[in-house]
């Protein structure tokens, strides 16, 4: 097998592992946020959440699968090594610019679910001075 090939493997193979990894977080932590924001509609905020991760694997898959190829010739293992630091570092910005695009929008929605005055009364509650 040439590096090549397992230039791929290696690729498709840490890709996917981090895409499962970072997925399964958002989706776990995700929930409590998608709560707060659904008002407390546990069956609403999981198809909500469901559909997000959906979306989130979907979205990574493509970009994984249509990064793969590369026309570059790799011949020895330094190649290998700089061709996956430069394919899985785009994978980790690519899942970073998703995250941060998918809290923007959680936040917005919050926004419009959460009227001024219970938004008045978290900051009361959140922001008292301690008594010493």
């Amino acid at each position: 097998m040439d590096y090549k090939v397992i230039t791929y493997i290696v690729y498709i193979a840490i890709s996917l592992i981090l895409t499962f990894w970072v997925g399964g977080t958002l989706h776990k932590y995700g929930r409590t946020f998608l709560l707060d924001i659904f008002k407390k509609d546990e069956v609403l905020t999981d198809s909500i959440n469901k559909l997000l991760l959906i979306g989130f694997y979907l979205l990574n898959f493509g970009y994984i699968l249509y990064n793969t190829y590369t026309y570059q010739t790799v011949e020895t293992p330094s190649k290998m090594i700089e061709l996956l630091s430069t394919k899985i570092g785009a994978i980790v910005i690519v899942l970073g610019v998703i995250h941060i695009f998918n809290i923007l929008v959680l936040l917005r929605m919050r926004r419009k679910a959460v009227t001024p005055a219970q938004v008045a009364h978290t900051s009361a509650t959140h922001h008292r001075p301690v008594n010493s």
